[in-house]
């Protein structure tokens, strides 16, 4: 991640040599000029998406000193966090319509308000109704259209290296939670939720405006080299895309590949629990917050990475690598869920298998039915994660509580994953082929 992240600041840098002189020449076309660089975009787009990630991942830092302040229970509470995700996944079509319509900066800069007002106004409530309005509601409309809406301007911008440019602002949701979690710690420990719900608020609000003042959607490419070009830049709409077999089998390919994933995120404490890793230590530290923290890094690291990797080698070849590792990773895992080094050391190659798919299937949509509608698009698609995150938890625990065993769990995700791999070379693959051809 930390390579990926200095290469970008690399080519950003040649791209603000490049065009310092002209900017000093001719100071309003040289603020223009600079906003056009692609470079720039996505710096700003990895910004954006590092201010809205917050809310997502320390919310179980705020779990606590609100359950003392309601006096409800933990399930009534955590329906906050449900609301949340609900609103960022199953709204995206229409939070992406917005953003096609009326433009990346304006719908930008109200997902960003949005956000922080969250948390600013959830410290004003004293009631759990209070913070399902507030931080749920309004929280999960904030963070879903900056996220829906960058992705969308990434797959324009960059459309001989989707995968990269998704798969840097993909990983920057995951940095953004880096970032804040000791500092929200450190404010709750010494100020209480309250203020530091406040503080952050504004903090989180004011950085994704300001950073959204400057996306802007790149410019139309009129002199297309090739009819196929020509056919892509045309792209698809939402209405024609919903008819096609080739958009719900990628439909399909995701809900598995989330609803697996987040079988694993949801009960890794109750792995270890049952797998006798809970007290262990390795290399010093207690193995499961270890594991915890190296599957945060693999799981932002592999979105770039296998984004780049698809760019030169090819989407479904990759997706059958990824899905494939992640396959074989849940099957070594299992095999050694006794060991604690090795539990810890393949949660993160399990974790490196899985989160890409949040940079190759937007960027296989896109290839597959253009960018004109991009971001639309993709939130119909999006809505596979929100699937997975309904499914995931929930058909762990069944099948758990069924067969008194992880095994059949495990079975389960490693199918998941095989077929989706399997999926993505022999099927997913001659069908866009297919389908673009038709489309010259």
């Amino acid at each position: 991640m930390f390579i990926a992240v200095r290469l970008l600041s690399n080519k950003v840098l040649l791209e603000i040599l490049m065009t310092a002189s002209s900017i000093a020449a001719h100071p309003a076309a040289g603020q223009t000029s600079f906003l056009k660089s692609k470079w720039v975009q996505l710096l700003l787009g990895m910004i954006c998406m590092m201010a809205i990630s917050s809310p997502q991942y320390v919310w179980a830092l705020f779990t606590k000193p609100l359950l003392g302040e309601l006096g409800v229970e933990l399930a009534t509470l955590q329906v906050t966090f449900s609301i949340l995700i609900v609103l960022q996944t199953f709204f995206s079509p229409f939070q992406g319509y917005l953003v096609d319509r009326f433009g990346a900066r304006v719908l930008l800069s109200i997902g960003a308000i949005l956000t922080g007002l969250s948390w600013v106004l959830s410290a004003k409530v004293h009631s759990v109704m209070g913070i399902y309005l507030t931080y749920g509601l309004l929280g999960g409309l904030g963070t879903g259209i900056v996220y829906i809406g960058i992705v969308g301007l990434m797959v324009r911008w960059f459309p001989t290296s989707r995968g990269f440019a998704v798969g840097m602002v993909a990983a920057g949701y995951g940095i953004g939670a880096i970032l804040t979690t000791f500092p929200i710690s450190s404010t709750l420990a010494a100020s209480g939720y309250q203020h530091t719900l406040t503080v952050f608020g504004y903090i989180i609000g004011a950085v994704g405006l300001i950073a959204a003042q400057g996306l802007r959607m790149p410019d139309v490419i009129r002199n297309a080299v090739s009819k196929k070009i020509a056919q892509a830049e045309l792209g698809v709409t939402p209405k024609v895309m919903l008819k096609t077999p080739i958009f719900w089998l990628m439909f399909a390919m995701m809900t598995m590949m989330s609803t697996s994933g987040l079988m694993v995120i949801s009960q890794m404490g109750a792995f270890a629990k049952d797998f006798g890793i809970t007290n262990a230590m390795v290399w010093g530290m207690a193995a499961l917050p270890l594991a915890l923290t190296i599957d945060r890094f693999t799981n932002g690291l592999t979105r770039p990475f296998f984004g780049w990797i698809s760019d030169r080698y090819g989407r479904e070849n990759t997706m059958f690598i990824a899905f494939g590792l992640e396959a074989i990773a849940m099957t070594c895992w299992l095999y050694f869920r006794n060991d604690p080094v090795m539990f810890v050391l393949l949660s993160g190659i399990v974790f490196f298998g899985w989160g890409e798919i949040f940079s190759l299937f937007p960027s296989t949509l896109t290839d597959t039915f253009g960018p004109k509608h991009a971001t639309t698009n993709y939130g119909f698609l999006y809505m596979a994660q929100g699937i997975g995150s309904i499914l995931g938890g929930p058909i762990a625990a069944l099948v758990y509580t069924g067969f008194g065993s992880w095994i059949p769990v495990f079975g389960l995700m490693i199918g998941l994953d095989a077929t989706a791999a399997l999926l993505a070379l022999f099927v997913l693959k001659p069908m866009r082929v297919s389908y673009l051809n038709k489309s010259i």
